[in-house]
């Protein structure tokens, strides 16, 4: 059986503020490498193949969280956001001339302006997803974990989702089935010596 688990970078300082950060190499802030150097991988997930997406703020989290460098996979770097990249959501929907639509009302074919569609992002993803074997930790971003759990979860980007995406816990997908487990998986906090 082989397995993928999904993990969502940490904080960065636009993330706080509420910027889409896209593309943007955006470091981790640090309050988050504290946060995440307290962390690690659960059995047997500290095992398996590590994967991060080429953004550093992605990198930086697996290697604090496993302990060493990840492979890197660019088809695991962020959704393209386009002309929305560094602006704050509450202010493309204050505007309603911005074309801005909740996740909700989005569909499989929304594309930012100048940006991808989580159509696009599914189909690059796909010869990567295609090439994995045995257990495999991907430690990416809100959008790529969108698009492969939709998939996952049968969610065509209309109505409410049937998952929440948080930090610090893995959303595992059985890669035969291309079926979620129904609950994430918390990392580890690190037992401190005495």
């Amino acid at each position: 059986m082989s397995r993928l688990a999904l993990l969502r970078h940490g904080h960065t300082h636009w993330n706080r503020a509420g910027r889409i950060q896209g593309r943007s190499d955006v470091p981790l802030d640090d309050d988050a490498r504290v946060e995440l150097a307290g962390y690690e991988l659960p059995e047997p997930w500290d095992k398996a193949a590590l994967w991060s997406s080429p953004l550093q703020r992605a990198s930086e989290t697996a290697r604090l969280v496993a302990g060493h460098k990840p492979m890197v996979a660019e088809a695991l770097i962020e959704m393209n956001w386009g002309d929305w990249e560094g602006q704050r959501g509450v202010d493309l929907v204050a505007d309603t001339g911005s074309g801005y639509r909740h996740i909700e009302d989005w569909g499989w074919d929304y594309r930012p302006p100048n940006g991808e569609s989580p159509a696009e992002v599914r189909a690059r993803l796909q010869p990567w997803l295609d090439a994995l074997q045995g257990d495999t930790v991907a430690v990416c971003h809100i959008g790529i974990m969108r698009v492969i759990l939709a998939r996952a979860w049968g969610w065509g980007f209309e109505g409410e989702a049937p998952f929440k995406i948080k930090r610090n816990r893995l959303y595992v997908i059985d890669l035969e089935s291309f079926r979620a487990q129904p609950e994430p998986i918390r990392l580890l906090r690190q037992e401190t010596p005495e």
